[in-house]
C-alpha cells in the first residue's frame, strides 16, 4: 500500500490511472479509523474490483471547525489507520499536510471556499454555522486531486452526504457519491472517531440517541404524528435519561431536507447531543 504525501503527487497518480483506464473508488476520512469507515474501504474495494484502485485519504480539515470545537485534541492514530486500511483492501492513503491542502493559508493568502447553499442550512449547519464550508472545500479539492469515479461516505452523516451529493452535482463533478449504512455498536451507539471522549458513564448513557430513535420510529409505525410532540418527547427522553443535553432534533424529508410537520414512515430524523465537551450526532429512517 502506498503512501501519498503531497497534492501534486495525489493528481500525478490519479492522471495515470485515469490513461489507464482504472476505475477509483475513494473514501474520505479524518482518520482514527473504526469499524464504519472499513465498511466503506471494503465497500470501495468490492464496487473498483481487483483492477481498480481504492484510496484513502486521511486529513483532519482544520476549515471545517470553529474556533471553539475539539480540532487541536481530534484524536489521532495513523499506525492504526494505515493498519486498518490495509486489511480492507486499500491500495493509496493520501494523507496530506495544511500547507499542501490550503496553499498560503498560514500566511493569510489563501481565498477560495466552496459553499452549497441550501442543504447545508440547518441541522449541523445551523449548530455549526461554518462548518459546511469547510466540508464542501475539502471535498471538492479531493475530488479534484483523486479523480475518481466513485466516492463513499456513511449514512451517520447524512446532512453532509446529501450536501457532497447536491455539490458534485451541481459542479459537474464525473463520478457517483455513495452512502452506506451507518455501523453500530451492540448496544446502537453508533460508531465515531469522537466516542474516544466519553467516559465510561457517558458511553453507557450515549446510547439514549438510539432509544430515542427507536421510540420516534415505534410512534410514527403506529401513527402518523406531530413533529413537534416528537421533539418535546425526544427532549424530555434525552433530558430525562441522561447526563445529555439536547443540541437539535429534526424531522425531515430524506432527499431535500425539508422539515416535516407531520412525521410518517419514511421521513429521517436527526439529533445531536452533548455530553459534557463531547458533542455526538446520529440519524435513522422512520
Amino acid at each position: 500500500m502506498r503512501i501519498v504525501k503531497t497534492a501534486a503527487a495525489m493528481q500525478k497518480l490519479a492522471l495515470t490511472w485515469r490513461r489507464e483506464g482504472r476505475k477509483v473508488g475513494f473514501v474520505p476520512t479524518m482518520g482514527y479509523l473504526h469499524a464504519g469507515h472499513v465498511s466503506l474501504v471494503t465497500e470501495a474495494r468490492r464496487r473498483v474490483g481487483l483492477k481498480g484502485i481504492v484510496v484513502v485519504s486521511i486529513y483532519v480539515n482544520p476549515t471545517q471547525f470553529a474556533p471553539t470545537e475539539d480540532l487541536s485534541r481530534y484524536p489521532r492514530d495513523f499506525a492504526g489507520d494505515r493498519r486498518r486500511c490495509a486489511e480492507a483492501g486499500a491500495d493509496v492513503i493520501f494523507f496530506p499536510t495544511d500547507a499542501g491542502m490550503y496553499p498560503g493559508k498560514a500566511e493569510g493568502r489563501y481565498s477560495t471556499y466552496v459553499v452549497e447553499e441550501r442543504l447545508s442550512q440547518g441541522m449541523e449547519g445551523g449548530s455549526r454555522p461554518t462548518h459546511f464550508r469547510g466540508v464542501s472545500t475539502i471535498v471538492a479539492k479531493l475530488f479534484n486531486l483523486v479523480l475518481p469515479d466513485l466516492a463513499i461516505f456513511g449514512a451517520k452523516d447524512w446532512q453532509q452526504a446529501a450536501v457532497v451529493r447536491r455539490m458534485a452535482i451541481d459542479l459537474n463533478f464525473p463520478l457517483k457519491v455513495l452512502v452506506r449504512p451507518t455501523v453500530r455498536e451492540k448496544d446502537g451507539l453508533a460508531m465515531s472517531s469522537r466516542n474516544k471522549y466519553l467516559s465510561p458513564e457517558d458511553r453507557e448513557l450515549a446510547t439514549v440517541l438510539h432509544r430515542a430513535m427507536s421510540a420516534a420510529k415505534a410512534a410514527v409505525n403506529l401513527q402518523p404524528a406531530s413533529a413537534k410532540a416528537l421533539k418535546s418527547s425526544t427532549e424530555a427522553l434525552v433530558n430525562g435519561q441522561s447526563s445529555g443535553r439536547l443540541d437539535y432534533v429534526e424531522f425531515f424529508d430524506p432527499e431535500t431536507l425539508e422539515a416535516v410537520d407531520v412525521v410518517k414512515p419514511g421521513a429521517q430524523m436527526a439529533l445531536a447531543v452533548h455530553f459534557g465537551k463531547t458533542r455526538l450526532i446520529d440519524n435513522a429512517a422512520l
